[in-house]
C-alpha cells in the first residue's frame, strides 16, 4: 500500500499457507485411502479444488474405518481443512484442524513434530481470519516443540520463525518481525545451502518487510537475489520465478518505474498462463497486478478487461463468495471510481463488503478496507451522512485487529479527517491528522 494513499488495498499475498501433511509410506499400505489421498494432493496442487475435495472426502470416509485415533485420520482431516482454507471456507476448516490436532496429541504425545505442524496450520487459519491473538500462542508453541524435538538449526524451525514473523508483519509490528525473518534466513542458508529455493523464499519475505516500510534500497537487492536463486534452481519459466518477478515489479511500480514494472508483470502473466493454464487463481492475481499498474498510470481502458478477466477466473475456480472474488470486485470498483463512474462502482464495493463479512467475519481488517473504500466513494459524491458511519466502523475494526499504531490505521484516520473537514469540524480533523502523522513517523 502506498503510504498516505486514501484507498486501502485488498491484496492477495501468497507468502505462506497451511501445509498439506505428507502421507507416511510406512503406514499407508496399498489402500483406497492412499490412492484417494494422492489423487487429492495432485488435484489440490493443480488448483482443481472440486476434484480435490471429492478425493479428500473419499479418503476421509475410508480412513474413518481405521479407528478414531489413527494418525492417518489426522492427515486426512488436515488436508481437507487446508483445501477448505484455500477456498476461503474458514468455518469448515477450523473443526477439522482442531480434530487433527487432538488426534496427533493423543496418539503421538504433546511434543511430537506432527503436533507442531497441526498447531502451525491452525494458527495459519486464524491469521488468515485476522484472529491474531488466537494465532500467536499456537505459533509459539509450534516453534517451541520443534526446537526441542529437532534442534535449533532444522529447516522446520526456520518455517516456524517465518510464520511468526509473518504474523507480526500482518500487524505492522515490523521491528518484531525483522529479527525472526533474519534468523529464519540464517538457518535455511546453513542447513540447505545458499542457493536453495527455500532460501529464496526467506529473502523474498525479508524484502517484502522492507518494501512495506518504504525501504526500497534494502528490498531491491534481496528481491533480485531471490529471483536469481529461483531461476537457477527451477528454470526461468517456473511459477516461483514468476512470484519473484511479480514482487520486483511491485517495487518498481511504487518507485514509478512503470516501464520496468510493465515488462516484468507481462513476463509473470506469460509464465503463469503457460505453466498453470489460463484459468488458474495465480493467473487472476497476475492479471490484477498488471491492471493495477495500468490504473496507476491512468490507462483505464487497458486495465478494465484485465480486471474483468481476473474476476471471471476467480468466480469460476473459487466460487462467488471467496475473499479473492471480493478483492477483484473491489479493484474493479476502484477503477470505475477513478473514472468517475460512481454508479458502477457502488454495487461492486457493496458486494465486495458483503462477501468479506460473510467469509471472514465482521471484524477482519479486510472488512475494514471494504468499509473504507465504500466510504470514500460516498464522500466523493458528497454523501457525508452515509460515509461517516462507515469510516467510524472501519477505524474501529482496524484499531482492534491491528493495534493503534498500524499504518492502515493512519490511512483510516486521514480519510475520516478529510470527511470531518468537509463537514466543518476542523478541530476534530486536526486531532486525527496529528495522530496519523505520529504513526507515519513511527514507521
Amino acid at each position: 500500500m502506498n503510504q498516505g494513499s486514501k484507498y486501502l488495498l485488498l491484496t492477495t499475498v501468497l507468502v505462506c499457507i497451511a501445509v498439506i501433511a505428507p502421507i507416511n509410506p510406512s503406514c499407508a499400505q496399498t489402500t483406497q485411502w492412499h490412492k484417494f489421498m494422492q489423487a487429492g494432493e495432485l488435484a489440490y496442487k493443480q488448483g482443481q479444488y472440486a476434484e480435490a475435495e471429492k478425493s479428500f472426502s473419499a479418503a476421509l470416509q475410508e480412513v474413518e474405518k481405521f479407528g478414531p485415533h489413527d494418525t492417518r485420520l489426522a492427515t486426512s482431516l488436515n488436508n481437507l481443512a487446508s483445501l477448505y482454507q484455500a477456498q476461503g471456507r474458514y468455518a469448515q476448516a477450523e473443526p477439522l484442524y482442531k480434530r487433527s490436532l487432538q488426534i496427533n496429541e493423543e496418539s503421538l504425545g504433546p511434543n511430537h513434530p506432527a503436533v507442531a505442524l497441526a498447531l502451525n496450520n491452525l494458527a495459519e487459519l486464524y491469521r488468515a481470519q485476522g484472529k491474531y491473538a488466537q494465532a500467536e500462542p499456537l505459533y509459539k508453541r509450534s516453534l517451541q516443540i520443534r526446537e526441542k524435538a529437532l534442534g535449533s538449526n532444522d529447516p522446520d524451525i526456520a518455517q516456524s520463525l517465518n510464520n511468526l514473523a509473518l504474523l507480526y508483519y500482518s500487524q505492522g509490528k515490523y521491528a518484531e518481525a525483522e529479527p525472526l525473518y533474519k534468523h529464519s534466513l540464517q538457518i535455511k542458508e546453513k542447513a540447505l545451502g545458499p542457493n536453495h529455493p527455500d532460501v529464496a523464499t526467506s529473502l523474498n519475505n525479508l524484502a517484502l518487510l522492507y518494501y512495506s516500510q518504504g525501504k526500497y534500497g534494502e528490498a531491491e537487492p534481496l528481491y533480485k537475489h531471490s529471483l536469481q536463486i529461483r531461476e537457477k534452481a527451477v528454470g526461468p519459466n517456473h511459477p516461483e520465478v514468476a512470484a519473484s518477478l511479480d514482487n520486483l515489479a511491485a517495487l518498481y511500480k511504487e518507485q514509478r518505474k512503470y516501464a520496468e514494472a510493465e515488462s516484468l508483470y507481462r513476463r509473470v502473466l506469460q509464465i503463469d498462463e503457460k505453466a498453470l493454464g489460463p484459468n488458474q487463481p495465480d493467473v487472476a492475481t497476475s492479471l490484477d497486478n498488471l491492471a493495477g499498474l495500468y490504473r496507476a498510470q491512468g490507462k483505464y481502458a487497458e486495465a478494465e478487461p484485465l480486471y474483468k478477466r481476473s474476476l471471471q477466473i476467480r468466480e469460476k475456480v473459487l466460487g462467488p463468495n471467496h475473499p479473492n472474488v471480493a478483492t477483484s470486485l473491489n479493484d474493479l470498483g476502484e477503477l470505475y471510481d477513478a473514472e468517475g463512474k460512481h454508479a458502477e462502482a457502488e454495487p461492486l464495493y457493496k458486494r465486495s463488503l458483503e462477501i468479506m463479512e460473510k467469509a471472514l467475519g465482521p471484524n477482519h481488517p479486510d472488512v475494514a478496507t471494504s468499509l473504507n473504500n465504500l466510504a470514500e466513494l460516498y464522500r466523493e459524491q458528497g454523501k457525508y451522512e452515509e460515509a461517516e458511519p462507515l469510516y467510524k466502523r472501519s477505524l474501529q475494526i482496524m484499531e482492534k485487529a491491528l493495534g493503534p499504531h498500524h499504518p492502515d490505521v493512519a490511512t483510516s484516520l486521514e480519510n475520516y479527517a478529510e470527511l470531518l473537514r468537509k463537514t466543518n469540524r476542523k478541530a476534530e480533523a486536526d486531532k486525527l491528522d496529528a495522530r496519523a502523522k505520529a504513526i507515519r513517523e513511527q514507521h
